[in-house]
């Protein structure tokens, strides 16, 4: 895997430790889309989201405190979907990035959706992003 597509290969380099949580395969149902059989009604969408984040200074000491809790992610998202109807997988995308970003020990999001049932003769289609702090 290359540094350009693993962003923790850069960040290791620049700081000595970093730490990955992650939210594999988080299914939702969610109001999204632009076709009309999309506006129908909710339809399952696929969330997944990585996050990079600075070593906490002193050690973990088995302490929650002394980490990123990954709840926030799981409620941000859910909260996102819940709020309103998505045209695209694209906004969804870039709004659970911003909420990621703000956490100031993040140094890169990436998230992705994917609808499972747009087509039939594939497994899912989707979008993915990745944001890295300046």
């Amino acid at each position: 895997m290359s540094a350009q597509s693993d962003p923790g290969a850069a960040l290791l380099a620049r700081h000595g430790e970093t730490r990955r949580l992650y939210l594999r395969d988080y299914r939702v149902m969610a109001n999204i889309g632009i076709h009309d059989f999309e506006k129908a009604g909710p339809q399952a969408l696929l969330v997944n989201v990585d996050l990079w984040v600075a070593a906490h200074a002193g050690p973990l000491a088995d302490d929650i405190a002394n980490v990123l809790d990954y709840d926030f992610i799981r409620k941000a998202v859910s909260t996102l979907v819940a709020s309103q109807h998505f045209n695209l997988q694209e906004t969804l995308v870039h709004a659970i990035l911003e909420v990621c970003m703000a956490r100031e020990e993040v140094l890169v999001a990436r998230v992705s959706s994917e609808k499972t049932d747009v087509y039939p003769d594939c497994a899912a289609v989707g979008y993915e992003a990745t944001r890295r702090r300046a």
